[in-house]
């Protein structure tokens, strides 16, 4: 099992990509992920809200209500929008602390990186660091 990553709901989707053996049953799962994502009003469809470093258009905006961080977010890639559910799901609700506390090396604990191409790779690491560093702008 992974350390934790101090995200009940981070842990508990990194606990079932990494209990599944079948690179493909992983994907279907990302792709599910982003099946569920709410549509993002398009005035979060601009540069303060987009992910540098990834191929695929990815537009993150975090929003702090009464001490908690609320996500959403798209993309026009499948994948990476089920990327970009994973850790929206996984880092709802959290403080910007906690958030912005988030170490990295749960993504190799999914698994993932077999199935992903490096771009895709990067560009999974480059949207948490988008989330996290928007945690941090809404904690000061």
């Amino acid at each position: 099992m992974a350390a934790p990553t101090g995200s009940p709901a981070l842990d508990h989707i990194v606990e079932r990509l990494a209990g599944t053996a079948d690179p493909r049953r992983r994907y279907e799962y990302v792709l599910w992920l982003a099946k569920k994502l709410a549509p993002l009003p398009e005035e979060f469809r601009n540069e303060a809200f987009k992910v540098k470093g990834c191929v695929s258009q990815v537009f993150v905006a975090g929003e702090l209500v009464n001490g908690t961080l609320h996500w959403r977010g798209d993309s026009d890639a499948a994948i990476t929008k089920g990327l970009l559910a994973l850790l929206i799901e996984g880092l709802e609700g959290l403080t910007p602390e906690q958030a912005a506390g988030i170490d990295p090396a749960f993504i190799a604990a999914t698994g993932l990186q077999t199935s992903l191409t490096p771009s895709r790779a990067n560009g999974f690491l480059n949207i948490l660091l988008k989330m996290q560093a928007q945690a941090q702008c809404l904690a000061a």
